[in-house]
This record gives C-alpha cells, sequence and structure tokens, in this order.
C-alpha cells in the first residue's frame, strides 16, 4: 500500500461519541460487546451521518433547533399527563419542526418503548441543552414553573427530588450517596413549609453542589 503524508483527521465531537458509547454500554451490560458495538454504531450511522451530511441534511429538512421554549409547548399539549404513549408524542415533536434523530437520541438513552414517562422523557431533552447536571434541572424548572410573577422558577421539591435521582443515574457520574447527601441538605436546610424549591435555591446556595 503506497505511503502517503497526509494527516489523518480526528472529528471534533469523537470525544463526546465513545463517552456516549461508554455509559450506554454500561447501562446496557450486553453479554456479546463486540456485536453490541457492531450494532450501536451502525444504528448511530443511520441517524447520524457525516458532519458535512448532517448541515446539508439540517438545511434541506429545515429543522428548528430545540430551546426552552419549545419544550414548554410540548409540556402544555401533554397537559398534565404522567404517560405518553411513544407515537403521539413522537407526531408532537414533528409539529414543532425538532430533529427526528433528537427524538430518537432521547428514546435510546431513556430506553424508552411504548409507553413513557413524560417528566423523565423531558428531562433527557434538557439534558441536550444543559450539558451539565445542575443546568439540565434549571432548564427542567423553568419548563415547569407556573410562576409569572417574574421571580425565580418553582417546583414542588418531589419533583425535583425525583428529577435529579432519575438525571444522575442515567449520567453515572454521581455517587447515589452524593445524590442522597445534597437531597437531604435541601429539603432540611433549604425548603420551607410549602414543599416549594426555586431555581436559585440550588445554583446559588454555595452548599449545594449537585455535581
Amino acid at each position: 500500500m503506497a505511503q502517503t503524508d497526509k494527516p489523518t483527521c480526528i472529528p471534533p465531537e469523537l470525544p463526546k461519541m465513545l463517552k456516549e458509547f461508554a455509559k450506554a454500554a454500561i447501562r446496557s451490560q450486553p453479554q456479546d460487546l463486540i456485536q453490541w458495538a457492531a450494532d450501536y454504531f451502525e444504528a448511530l450511522c443511520r441517524e447520524m451521518p457525516p458532519v458535512r451530511e448532517r448541515s446539508e441534511q439540517a438545511a434541506l429538512c429545515n429543522w428548528t433547533e430545540l430551546t426552552p421554549e419549545l419544550l414548554k409547548v410540548l409540556h402544555s399539549q401533554v397537559a398534565g399527563r404522567l404517560i405518553v404513549h411513544a407515537e403521539e408524542l413522537a407526531q408532537m415533536w414533528k409539529v414543532v419542526n425538532l430533529p427526528a434523530d433528537l427524538f430518537n437520541s432521547v428514546m435510546n438513552v431513556g430506553r424508552f418503548t411504548e409507553e413513557i414517562e413524560w417528566l423523565k422523557f423531558l428531562a433527557l431533552a434538557c439534558s441536550a441543552l444543559g450539558v451539565t447536571i445542575t443546568k439540565t434541572l434549571k432548564i427542567v424548572c423553568e419548563v415547569l414553573s407556573c410562576d409569572h410573577n417574574g421571580g425565580s422558577p418553582r417546583i414542588p421539591f418531589s419533583t425535583f427530588q425525583f428529577l435529579y435521582t432519575y438525571i444522575a443515574e442515567v449520567d453515572g457520574e454521581i455517587s447515589a450517596s452524593h445524590v442522597s447527601r445534597m437531597l437531604n441538605y435541601i429539603e432540611q436546610e433549604v425548603i420551607g413549609p410549602d414543599g416549594i424549591i426555586t431555581v436559585n435555591d440550588f445554583t446559588q446556595n454555595p452548599r449545594v453542589r449537585l455535581e
């Protein structure tokens, strides 16, 4: 084979892709890791074509970028239900013109099937915007908050507890003991008798470190 001096080009998204692959493998615990990895990357190639093709495809399909405002629209359409059927949610997603590959990614990470727990799906969708757990929970609170008085977005502490525990579990890099310790501190030292937590309670308090 002829030698070439052409440098190898490493895609900038490779480290993140490998990190997501490792997390998915740990969660799935496949018996045949090699076959599972082959299936994983084959599916990934079908959903996410190369960078240039993705940009061209996005231009052709005119996808809308995911925003907290669009997640609020979806949340309003769910109308307080805890469970949403996958087909219905996929149609809602399509109506607001969000990328199909992002929907599929959230479905895969959450390992959702026909019946989807809406709050879990919402949390994972917000993680696509938030990057960190703290920022993800901030966005979730903004989407779920019904406070229109201009104050810090707020939700019931019980909802926050459920979301934080779930996101940390999916992330896999935060110990259950740390999550429990933070939740106990917030419940005992931060939350008032109304049982409500605000975004400022976990973003402005130096003693609250969710990550």
